[in-house]
């Protein structure tokens, strides 16, 4: 089953993908140019309104163009009668965030420092004051959501739940219905029945964003009285216990501003912008794209997580997939280099988003049992994937469960061969589709330090 070229561009590779939709790097050969190309799949099953909340999404990502939101190029849509052509769907060529996850680069429940978080957050809050000032509401806000490009610069991605509130011509607004979003970041008056102004939902997600990247960890497993954590908030008490009680007086006083109870009393975003922790200079914005690198992922440095993505393996190659001298090109930049999205990989350096990853002394074949083993005790469910004929082809398996938040994840988890001279062992990299990345880097962390798995990891 082939696809089609969009503008020009050719998917590549699959990179990631929930149930519904796939992501693939995409290529322009003669341009040198790499993009994201997200596929949502149709069938003859699909109903009217499955499409119009796709040319929904599609309208409303395509006219917002901001330095701080993941750019929507162009659009293919291949329908089910040509499937004999074409896998049908409809194929959304996106600008390619090299960077990869914002939250791949936190250490769970440690969080970032609070320059890094300022930084961040000011971008967080350029991009949805301009969205808000197109009359667009987000409301997905979370941290699987937060992406960055090759310079380290915050792209805010995934317009699937937007609406339109508001008409710029005449400034009026309408109160939105539809209940979405998920548990851990939406707001209170979401769980009533009641229209809710939508404004203030953006800004309550900014809040439990902006505590999750101090945090490293979300507040709470969802507002209401079924989580002890919320019901701890309401009443003052949760401001005595870790991690609230070491957050700075300034901007602790901001997120109490965006996680107000009561929408009308909640901070509000030109509100945001008059604080005293977002008037101050950033402190980071000024230096280098390296000194950046190395503070956003100065927690995975603190807490030894860097030592197990980036060890000293033998053999440092040069040479590359078939696509790969794009795809270096275009990923290459001071940030990436410094982040180590690059890999040592059978098959010479590789470029490699996810610091989800880690080298053994054991082969692929003994590797692969010793996860499993390591997964049947954390109850993460797991599949292998097809097999694949072919020399030095990864061995691949599907995850999914559940995080400490009641929050689904899936992904894959990829082993393949890592022979150099004396040297024979395996290297593999854990990729998230669907989640929190905090969640799928405690998952990681789980793994590499498991009875079964531990003793054949290598470190730096």
């Amino acid at each position: 089953m082939k696809y089609p070229k969009v503008s020009g561009y050719e998917l590549v590779q699959q990179i990631g993908g929930g149930g519904f939709s796939s992501v693939f790097r995409a290529v322009h050969i003669e341009n040198h140019q790499v993009a994201a190309c997200k596929l949502i799949h149709t069938t003859d099953e699909t109903t009217d309104k499955e499409r119009k909340t796709i040319d929904k999404e599609m309208k409303i990502h395509a006219a917002l163009k901001h330095r701080n939101i993941l750019e929507f190029i162009s659009a293919v849509v291949v329908e089910p009668k040509y499937k004999h052509y074409y896998v049908p769907g409809t194929y959304m060529l996106l600008e390619f965030a090299a960077g990869g996850d914002l939250f791949d680069k936190i250490a769970p429940d440690i969080g970032t420092g609070e320059e890094v978080a300022h930084l961040y957050f000011k971008q967080l809050l350029d991009g949805m004051a301009f969205i808000h000032n197109q009359g667009v509401c987000h409301r997905d806000l979370k941290p699987e959501n937060l992406l960055l490009d090759a310079a380290g610069t915050l792209k805010i991605s995934d317009f699937g739940l937007s609406a339109v509130y508001k008409l710029k011509e005449t400034g009026r607004t309408r109160l939105l219905s539809e209940r979405c979003g998920s548990l851990p970041y939406i707001a209170p008056e979401l769980n009533y029945s009641a229209p809710y102004q939508a404004e203030p939902v953006d800004a309550w997600g900014m809040g439990v964003i902006l505590f999750t990247l101090l945090a490293g960890n979300t507040p709470w497993d969802e507002p209401t009285d079924r989580s002890p954590e919320y019901a701890k908030y309401l009443s003052g008490e949760i401001f005595n216990e870790v991690p609230w009680n070491r957050l700075g007086t300034n901007v602790l006083s901001l997120i109490c501003g965006l996680l107000t109870v009561e929408p009308e009393r909640r901070m509000s975003l030109p509100g945001v912008y008059t604080h005293p922790w977002c008037m101050r200079q950033s402190q980071l914005a000024s230096q280098t794209v390296h000194a950046l690198a190395e503070q956003l992922t100065q927690s995975l440095r603190d807490n030894g997580d860097l030592i197990y993505a980036n060890p000293v393996v033998p053999g440092v190659g040069t040479r590359k997939d078939a696509d790969g001298d794009d795809i270096m090109l275009s990923a290459q930049s001071q940030f990436t280099q410094s982040l180590l999205l690059f890999s040592q990989t059978q098959s010479g350096r590789r470029y490699m988003p996810h610091l989800t990853r880690f080298y053994t002394s054991v082969g692929p074949g003994i590797l692969i049992d010793l996860i499993k083993e390591s997964l049947e005790t954390f109850g993460v469910k797991y599949k292998d994937a097809p097999a694949v004929e072919g020399q030095g082809v990864p061995i691949r398996l599907r995850l999914g469960g559940y995080d400490k938040r009641k929050i689904m994840f899936k992904g894959w988890l990829e082993v393949e061969d890592y022979n150099y001279s004396e040297f024979a062992g395996a290297f593999c990299v854990m990729q998230r589709d669907v989640g929190n990345p905090i969640s799928w880097r405690q998952l990681w962390k789980a793994l590499i330090m498991s009875p079964t798995v531990s003793p054949h990891v290598l470190r730096k």
